[in-house]
């Protein structure tokens, strides 16, 4: 268990090194003004490039919007369960500590994403309803991937039955799937914005996966 939880912080790390790494190269590698009022994209040669390839889909930018209601209804439930637990118990420290862990990390994404959008790294490839809005990392790719990944570890912890454990894992992760790539294809967001967001989301739920591993 030990050499498990080792591998999962060391795969973390990986990934959020990687994050860092791929923030700076997106900040000063390849920087040309090519989004709305020439606002300045790193990368732009492989961004403007897959952009092309992929055109603007407002119908998956509303889909996507939409379906986001998923994962943040999934962390309201789970803030519930552990207000509820609060409640119960009188003390906080007798709440389920994967409970605890989890809100703390809902804490960290949420502050990774006002940052970015105080210090904007780029801007989205088109204007939303007339305004110039930040657009790395993805805040839907990080939102989706972080919370459906956690959901699904605390679904096989709290449900009983086998066969609904691997239903519900399923789903979330086709569900996580569709959503990354829908919202790459609906040209709302360039290519280096996703990978900067599935490079934090899962460096960030592989760390709550070795937190939570049992003894």
């Amino acid at each position: 268990m030990k050499k498990r939880r080792l591998k999962k912080f060391c795969l973390s790390g990986f990934l959020l090194v990687m994050f860092a790494a791929w923030t700076v190269l997106v900040r000063f590698i390849d920087v040309q003004p090519i989004a709305p009022n020439d606002s300045q994209v790193g990368f732009a040669s492989l961004n403007i490039f897959i952009h092309r390839l992929t055109g603007i889909n407002m119908f998956l930018y509303d889909l996507t919007d939409f379906l986001g209601l998923i994962p943040i209804g999934f962390a309201f439930y789970f803030a519930i369960w552990g207000l509820l637990q609060l409640v119960k118990r009188k003390s906080i420290f007798k709440v389920d500590r994967n409970i605890i862990l989890l809100g703390l990390f809902y804490v960290a994404l949420f502050a990774v994403f006002l940052l970015f959008e105080l210090y904007p790294i780029n801007y989205r490839p088109l204007l939303i309803e007339g305004n110039l809005e930040a657009s790395y990392p993805s805040s839907t790719t990080m939102l989706v991937v972080f919370v459906m990944l956690t959901a699904s570890m605390q679904l096989k912890v709290r449900l009983n039955n086998s066969l609904m454990q691997k239903t519900a894992s399923v789903l979330i992760y086709v569900f996580t799937a569709f959503m990354v790539v829908a919202r790459l294809i609906s040209g709302v967001h360039w290519f280096t914005d996703i990978v900067g967001g599935l490079l934090f989301s899962l460096g960030l739920a592989v760390m709550y996966s070795a937190l939570t591993l049992k003894k």
